[in-house]
C-alpha cells in the first residue's frame, strides 16, 4: 500500500501548473497527483498530457467542478490544492474540509469579508487545516530582510516605506484577464498587494490596526486612452489584424500553454484570455496608494503602480537604531512576438538587480549580500513547495509557513484599503474582523 501523500487539484489554468509540476517530478516518491478539477476538460486534458511527458505518469481522473464532491468520495484526497479563481477559492476550501480533507490554497485566500468568514467558519466547524501560498516570504532576498530584523540590526521598527512597480508586460497582463473586474480578484489591492502587505506583516511582526487608501484607474481602460487620443477598438487581441503592431497586445495563439489552456478551452468556458486592456469592462484600480497603522504602531506608507517602464520594488524599514533598504528589479518573463508582449509573467530565476543596504545610526552604512535563488519569485517557489510537500522539510527558522490567519490579515489590509477607496474615510480593521495580537498566535 502506497505511503504517499494524496493530493486533489482544483482549477487547472496556469496557476496550477507549479504545483502539478513539483509534485509529479520532485516529489513523486511522496505525493501522489489523484484528481484534476476544473469547468473544462481541454485543461485538464492537456495537464494530463504534461504529466505523460514530464514523468511518464498515467493521468489522474479527471472531474468537472460540478462533481467535487464526487471526486472527494472516489478519489479520497488528503489534502486539496486550490487554485481557481479568487471569489471561488472559498466555495472549495469550505467544502474541501466539510468533507475531510486539508487545504493548500493559492493567494489570496478569497475577496471579501463575506468569504473569508465563511472559511474561518469551516476550518472552526471541522479542524482541517488551511495553508497560504505566500511564495514571497520564501525569497531570499525577503528571508534576508527578515533575518536582519529579527537579529535587531534596526531595533524596534517603527515605519516602512514601499512601492511596488509592475511593468507594461506584467501589469497589463490583469487588465487582460479576469482580474480586471473586481468581483472576480478584489483588484490589485487584494489579489496582488496580499503578497506585499503579508511581507509588511511578517518583516515588522505585526497585523494591520487602521487602513487608508487612494485609487485610480489611470491608465488602462478606454477612456483613458480615448484621453490620451489612441483608439484600440478591438475586444481582444489573437486573430486582430488590427492589434498587430499594439504593444500590448498578447497572441495567445502563439503560446503553447497559454494555447493548450485557454484559447483551445473557450468553447467550453467562454473565458477570453487576452482581452484589450483598453477595453471594457475594466473596475478595478491600476494607481494606489495605501497608508496604515499597525497593533505595534509602526506606519506604512505603500504604493503600487500597474504600468510602470520597469518591475521591481523599493522598500525601506527605519527602526529605532537604524534603517534597511532594499532596492530590487524583478527579471520578468517577455515572450515577444511581432515585437508585441507575448505573456508577463512572475520573476523566473535571480532577479535582474538587487541591492540590500544598511544604515545603522551612529555607523557608517554598509551593503548586505543578497542571497541568489533560482526559480520562480526570485529562487522562492522551490524552497516553499519543499515546505509544503517534503515529508522532512529543514527548519523553518523564519516562521514562513502562512497560516490562515496570515490569510486574512493580508486580505483585510486590500479589503479595508478598497473600502476607504469607496468611502473616503480610514477603516478600523477590527470593525471588519477581529484579528488577534499577532505574538498570540505564534
Amino acid at each position: 500500500m502506497s505511503t504517499r501523500k494524496r493530493y486533489a487539484i482544483v482549477g487547472t489554468g496556469s496557476r496550477a501548473g507549479m504545483f502539478i509540476e513539483s509534485l509529479a517530478t520532485t516529489y513523486q516518491d511522496v505525493a501522489e497527483i489523484v484528481a484534476l478539477c476544473d469547468l473544462s476538460q481541454t485543461r485538464m486534458n492537456w495537464y494530463n498530457d504534461q504529466l505523460k511527458q514530464m514523468a511518464n505518469l498515467a493521468p489522474p481522473p479527471t472531474y468537472y467542478a460540478g462533481d467535487f464532491d464526487r471526486m472527494v468520495a472516489e478519489t479520497e484526497p488528503d489534502v486539496v490544492i486550490v487554485t481557481t479563481m479568487d471569489a471561488t477559492h472559498h466555495i472549495y476550501i469550505v467544502r474541501a474540509m466539510e468533507l475531510g480533507c486539508d487545504v493548500i490554497t493559492e493567494k489570496p485566500m478569497t475577496v471579501d469579508l463575506e468569504k473569508m468568514n465563511a472559511i474561518f467558519d469551516a476550518i472552526e466547524r471541522t479542524g482541517k487545516r488551511l495553508r497560504v501560498t505566500f511564495n514571497y516570504r520564501y525569497s531570499p532576498a525577503y528571508t534576508k530582510v527578515r533575518e536582519l530584523i529579527m537579529k535587531g540590526v534596526i531595533g524596534q521598527p517603527l515605519v516602512v516605506d514601499f512601492s511596488w512597480l509592475l511593468d507594461v508586460s506584467h501589469g497589463a497582463d490583469y487588465f487582460r484577464r479576469w482580474h480586471r473586474e473586481k468581483q472576480n480578484s478584489g483588484g490589485l489591492l487584494v489579489h496582488k498587494a496580499t503578497h506585499h502587505f503579508d511581507l509588511v506583516n511578517w518583516w515588522i511582526d505585526s497585523y494591520p490596526q487602521e487602513v487608508f487608501a487612494y485609487g485610480n484607474l489611470a491608465f488602462y481602460g478606454d477612456e483613458n486612452a480615448r484621453l490620451r487620443g489612441e483608439d484600440y477598438p478591438y475586444h481582444r487581441y489573437t486573430n486582430v489584424p488590427e492589434a498587430k503592431d499594439d504593444p500590448f497586445a498578447l497572441f495567445i495563439d502563439q503560446n503553447k500553454t497559454l494555447r493548450g489552456l485557454y484559447l483551445e478551452a473557450e468553447p467550453e468556458t467562454g473565458y477570453i484570455r487576452d482581452r484589450n486592456v483598453f477595453g471594457k469592462p475594466i473596475n478595478i484600480e491600476d494607481t494606489m496608494v495605501v497608508v496604515a497603522r499597525y497593533q505595534n504602531n509602526v506606519l506604512l506608507s505603500y504604493c503600487l503602480i500597474a504600468y510602470s517602464p520597469w518591475e521591481g520594488l523599493r522598500l525601506s524599514i527605519t527602526g529605532t537604531r537604524g534603517r534597511v533598504e532594499l532596492d530590487i528589479a524583478e527579471t520578468i518573463n517577455h515572450l515577444t512576438g511581432n515585437g508585441a508582449a507575448q505573456d508577463g509573467t512572475a520573476s523566473k530565476g535571480p532577479f535582474k538587480h538587487a541591492s540590500l543596504r544598511v544604515h545603522p545610526m551612529f555607523s557608517d552604512a554598509y551593503q548586505v549580500e543578497v542571497p541568489v535563488g533560482e526559480g520562480g519569485h526570485g529562487g522562492a517557489d522551490p524552497v516553499m513547495l519543499e515546505q509544503l510537500f517534503s515529508p522532512t522539510p529543514p527548519p523553518d527558522l523564519f516562521n514562513r509557513a502562512a497560516s490562515h490567519i496570515d490569510g486574512a490579515a493580508s486580505i483585510l489590509t486590500g479589503i479595508a484599503a478598497n473600502q476607504a477607496i469607496r468611502t473616503g474615510k480610514p477603516v478600523k480593521v477590527n470593525d471588519l474582523f477581529p484579528l488577534p495580537d499577532v505574538q498570540s498566535v505564534k
